[in-house]
């Protein structure tokens, strides 16, 4: 019988828990944030999907005090969050833009959201397409000109349509596959960078 690989603790998961983050996931962040300079002091942050919190933990250090990051999710974060995240418990498939309006505008959107994994990889697929959309809406309603976006995709027939999406809304689309994803996952990563006014 195959082991679970999501199980077994590897590089990123012991180097999380030894730098006190929520979840490993938070090196893909690390390497796209080095690859395309997403954060800088004093930011606005919409993290979509943020527990358990390794992402935010990450963009609210990189943000500073003077920086402000909201955190929505329908399950609480791992760890206590720093002073400048307010978290709130929501769905992002029927949360409206006005609902995270009142905090924005933002100058970066991140979604690392997944839906629950069936194991069949298309109706995975599409229902992560449907959550990538979701957020790559809200972005595009909440986000300031100039402002950045990173959504999880699962790679299928729906990517080239989400790839396109991206290029519609920002000056610059990226597709970056980092390398704390692991073997087995279909994951990408889209980044869309310079929101056209």
């Amino acid at each position: 019988m195959a082991t679970n690989p999501y199980k077994r603790p590897d590089r990123f998961t012991r180097e999380a828990k030894a730098r006190g983050f929520a979840a490993r996931s938070v090196f893909k962040l690390e390497e796209i944030d080095r690859r395309v300079r997403l954060f800088r002091k004093g930011q606005r942050v919409l993290d979509l999907g943020a527990s358990p919190g390794s992402w935010s933990q990450y963009a609210a250090e990189r943000i500073g005090p003077s920086g402000k990051l909201v955190a929505v999710d329908l399950s609480p974060l791992a760890k206590t969050p720093a002073a400048n995240v307010t978290f709130f418990t929501g769905d992002v498939l029927t949360l409206t833009a006005d609902a995270l309006n009142e905090r924005g505008p933002y100058d970066v959107v991140l979604s690392d959201m997944a839906p629950r994994t069936t194991g069949t990889r298309e109706s995975d697929q599409a229902k992560s397409f449907e959550l990538f959309m979701r957020a790559l809406e809200l972005g595009g309603e909440l986000l300031s000109p100039g402002g950045s976006f990173v959504g999880k995709i699962f790679m299928g027939p729906d990517f080239p349509a989400a790839k396109r999406r991206v290029k519609e809304l920002f000056a610059t689309e990226r597709a970056i596959r980092p390398e704390g994803t692991r073997e087995s996952s279909f994951e990408i990563f889209l980044v869309g960078l310079s929101k056209k006014a």
